[in-house]
């Protein structure tokens, strides 16, 4: 599954005129044409592919230089649209590292709506929300504490948060998988907080005999649980979040029914409470109660006036971050308010039809139309995403030549190190985004050959068995790092 594991737009510029109307900032590699032999699977990959049980109809493959300068090493059913999972969100990313450049950043607006006297605003405060894919509760913290600052400390009206920079419908966080309470199925939102989740630490007291429970951030008209009983001495930790059987389905509480394992030690478990539509309101009102603030009125939403100037305004980590946060981790809601950022700039807000015309249109002033992705949410958290393996290795190759090179590959989780590959097999130096999805599994971006050569590598797998691909994706890794030359050619079977 692509899960959530870990991270104000400018005014409105015509970034993606611009850039059609200008040369393309990356140059279009088109690599030397395939010779029309069939290429035969290397037989390390083959083998591995017959023990998953996955038939070779199931799988698209291509690796070639990244420079593009020779025929690729090999390639099968690569222009097969495929399914890519998470590895879809390297079309975003790169999308955005083009478009918007890695120091883009965004930008949160706030309001004053009236005079501060005695330490009270005489009116009503704005949060405009632009987009920002990391306003996470530290960051949340320091806007009202800067509010403070300005001799802010109690609020006579009302507290009214501006989301209008995106349009976006209902969002049934259970349509997916049938999980609304998992993190990685939470919608975007102009003004996304903590990524709309709510993060529990659970420390155990022996001598106490409960787990406590910090909360973060804390939620305005929410009881949060702040002690679990502690299990018996000796269970093993095992599944500790089945044992704490949690009860997320009231708006108004959350807590747990079970048990925690002393001998799980110190555990944090991220939740996706109900009603997402609230999150915001209730995390703001708590943490500005949380921090002393006073408010007469409530949290509601609302629009900003015309003619009224920001006070202040919270900038966001540069996109270059953002985009390692993504890539490294798979974070699907960072992912989407990147490509809905894409629409803002076009179209002066941000929608799903506004992003992905943002990014046809990009990809066809470099590529042309003939493979052009269904990017769809741009996250991969899709049935409906597709792409050939031969367009996604024609778009690396690109971004291999690109001045945003260096911030796109650093963005890859390397195999064996950091990110979701930490737990790679694979024993080669490679910068490579994984993807899954149930019937889903696939590998991208690039590996050092032991010739000093770096080649571009796509692996897609999609087949019900797909979940036991991955020692075949390790050792096509390790194949290509080998740089064991020209497979034969031989007849797919």
């Amino acid at each position: 599954m692509c899960r959530l594991t870990a991270a104000g737009a400018l005014a409105v510029l015509p970034v993606l005129a611009v850039a059609q109307a200008a040369a393309p900032s990356s140059p279009v590699v088109a690599p030397p044409a395939t010779s029309a032999r069939a290429m035969a699977l290397p037989a390390v990959v083959d083998a591995a592919l017959q023990r998953a049980k996955i038939p070779r109809e199931a799988v698209s493959f291509y690796v070639a230089e990244a420079e593009g300068r020779s025929s690729p090493r090999l390639v099968w059913r690569e222009r097969e649209a495929m399914n890519p999972a998470s590895v879809m969100k390297l079309v975003t990313t790169y999308a955005a590292l083009d478009l918007l450049g890695p120091a883009y950043v965004w930008r949160t607006p706030v309001y004053l709506d009236g005079s501060i006297g005695n330490g009270s605003l005489q009116g009503h405060l704005y949060l405009q929300g632009r987009g920002d894919p990391k306003l996470v509760m530290e960051r949340l913290w320091l806007l009202l504490r800067r509010l403070q600052g300005m001799g802010v400390k109690s609020i006579a009206g009302d507290i009214v948060l501006d989301r209008s920079a995106f349009a976006l419908p209902a969002h049934d966080a259970a349509a997916f998988d049938g999980e609304p309470f998992r993190p990685y199925n939470v919608a975007p939102d102009a003004l996304l907080l903590n990524y709309k989740s709510a993060v529990m630490t659970l420390v155990p007291d022996a001598r106490a005999g409960v787990a406590r429970v910090q909360w973060e951030p804390p939620l305005a008209g929410v009881q949060q649980q702040a002690t679990v009983p502690l299990a018996p001495v000796g269970t093993d930790c095992g599944d500790w979040r089945s044992a704490l059987q949690g009860d997320w389905a009231d708006p108004a509480r959350m807590g747990f029914a079970g048990q925690y394992p002393a001998s799980c030690g110190d555990k944090v478990w991220s939740i996706a409470p109900a009603d997402p539509q609230q999150f915001a309101a209730r995390a703001v009102e708590g943490m500005w109660r949380e921090l002393g603030g006073k408010l007469g009125g409530v949290v509601r939403e609302g629009r900003v006036p015309a003619g009224l100037s920001p006070a202040f305004v919270a900038e966001s980590p540069a996109l270059g971050e953002v985009v390692r946060d993504i890539n490294k981790y798979s974070n699907n809601v960072m992912t989407q308010q990147v490509f809905l950022t894409l629409g803002l700039e076009q179209a002066g807000v941000g929608s799903m039809q506004t992003a992905n015309e943002a990014v046809a249109r990009w990809w066809s002033s470099r590529w042309g139309v003939a493979e052009r992705p269904v990017v769809d949410n741009g996250a991969g958290l899709s049935r409906e995403s597709r792409i050939s393996a031969h367009a996604l290795g024609r778009m690396l190759q690109s971004a291999w030549l690109s001045p945003v090179m260096p911030e796109f590959v650093a963005s890859l989780p390397i195999a064996g190190v950091d990110g979701t590959l930490r737990r790679s097999k694979a024993q080669a130096s490679a910068h490579l985004k994984t993807g899954s999805l149930r019937d889903s599994n696939a590998l991208a971006g690039y590996v050092d050959g032991v010739s000093g050569k770096r080649y571009v590598l796509v692996a897609f797998v999609n087949h019900a068995n797909a979940g036991a691909a991955r020692p075949a994706l390790d050792a096509l890794v390790d194949w290509v790092a080998r740089d064991s030359g020209a497979v034969t050619a031989a007849a797919p079977r």
